[in-house]
């Protein structure tokens, strides 16, 4: 019984060697696909987030400043709303929700003319940086509005003396107007204003189907008209 010996290709000295699988693969692999945000973007969301933040101080001021007062009146035993058909504790909330909103214009502006060129990363800040910034708001207005002991400050004025209500925000949903009004208005902006990117070049492909030119030489002679020339003569009859 014979030994069959097993061949093994070589590579021949006229030939270049071929490239192993591995090494075509990594020659012809695709690039690696870029970051969702560049360091820039980064960098720019975090200084809107942190600007708008502060803003929100200037928002709780206005607040204090200009939402209508409650006032109460003691008789010594309990607390009572001088005036019971007031709406000055609606007031309050309206009067914040405005300036939330107020502010989410000024702030989707600012950004918009700050960088026309919108982004991901910029309506992140700015959506962070309204919600932050209302927090701020609301809490400096209570820190600076009436005191919310209500004993104390009936004590302190004394039986029959009207006195000033603590500020609340009744309508928690107010504290959406400014970051709601901000990316709004920032997306418009950019829709409508903002710079776009150059549109594609359309690439020109050839045709699938090839006619080839038709020689005069070897095209057929026209065949003679099965029609009688009405110009010419008729051909006598036998």
């Amino acid at each position: 019984m014979g030994v069959t010996e097993a061949v093994t290709p070589y590579d021949k000295p006229d030939q270049p060697p071929s490239e192993s699988p591995s090494a075509a693969t990594a020659a012809g692999a695709a690039p690696a696909p870029e970051p969702a945000f560049s360091p820039s973007d980064i960098r720019d969301g975090a200084a809107i987030a942190l600007v708008t933040g502060v803003a929100g101080v200037l928002l709780g001021l206005l607040w204090v400043w200009l939402a209508p007062r409650v006032q109460f009146v003691s008789n010594g035993e309990a607390v009572f709303l001088r005036d019971t058909e007031s709406e000055a504790r609606i007031g309050a909330d309206g009067t914040f929700l405005l300036l939330s909103v107020g502010f989410g214009v000024l702030s989707a502006l600012g950004v918009f003319l700050w960088r026309r060129g919108g982004g991901a990363a910029q309506v992140i800040g700015l959506a962070v940086g309204s919600v932050f910034a209302t927090l701020v708001g609301w809490r400096v207005g209570l820190w600076l509005g009436p005191t919310s002991d209500l004993a104390a400050a009936a004590r302190k004025a004394g039986k029959g003396v009207p006195f000033e209500a603590p500020l609340e925000l009744l309508a928690h949903g107010a504290l959406l107007g400014w970051p709601m009004a901000a990316v709004v208005v920032h997306l418009a902006l950019t829709a409508l204003w903002g710079t776009r990117d150059p549109a594609p070049e359309l690439a020109m492909w050839p045709s699938a189907y090839y006619q080839a030119p038709v020689d005069s030489a070897d095209s057929p002679a026209p065949s003679p008209s099965v029609y009688p020339d009405p110009s010419g003569t008729e051909p006598p009859r036998p």
